[in-house]
């Protein structure tokens, strides 16, 4: 067994995937029509064959009340590995990303928390 698809809900998958692959520098894996939305995945450029991450939309009811609800909670929806934590948020920074939490270093990893204009917050750590 092993973890090949991972997803999050997005309140509009043409703006969560300009953010994800232009600002995050994912690239896009899989984009299908599928009724009044898209199959759309995106994957790490260093990991083409790796996880894919699912950008779903949070049309259902219950999506959208858990995404809103960890969201004021301040929890993430997910997190992201990243071999330097500062040089990620300055150069994000720079992008215009909004960060809730800057590096903190918590034990032996280091995290920082965005907001991905898509209705996240997202964890980027470095252990």
């Amino acid at each position: 067994m092993r973890i090949k698809l991972t997803s999050v809900f997005v309140d509009d998958q043409d703006k969560a995937q300009k953010f994800y692959t232009e600002v995050l520098g994912f690239v896009t894996k899989m984009d299908m029509p599928i009724g009044g939305a898209k199959w759309l995945t995106v994957v790490s450029p260093e990991e083409p064959d790796g996880v894919e991450l699912l950008l779903e939309p949070n049309g259902n009811p219950a999506s959208t009340a858990y995404q809103k609800a960890i969201f004021e909670q301040g929890i993430p929806a997910t997190a992201f590995a990243v071999d330097d934590i500062q040089k990620e948020y300055e150069r994000m920074t720079k992008l215009g990303v909004v960060f809730t939490m800057e590096p903190t270093k918590m034990g032996e990893v280091t995290q920082a928390v965005f907001h991905d204009t898509c209705g996240n917050l997202i964890q980027i750590y470095q252990v």
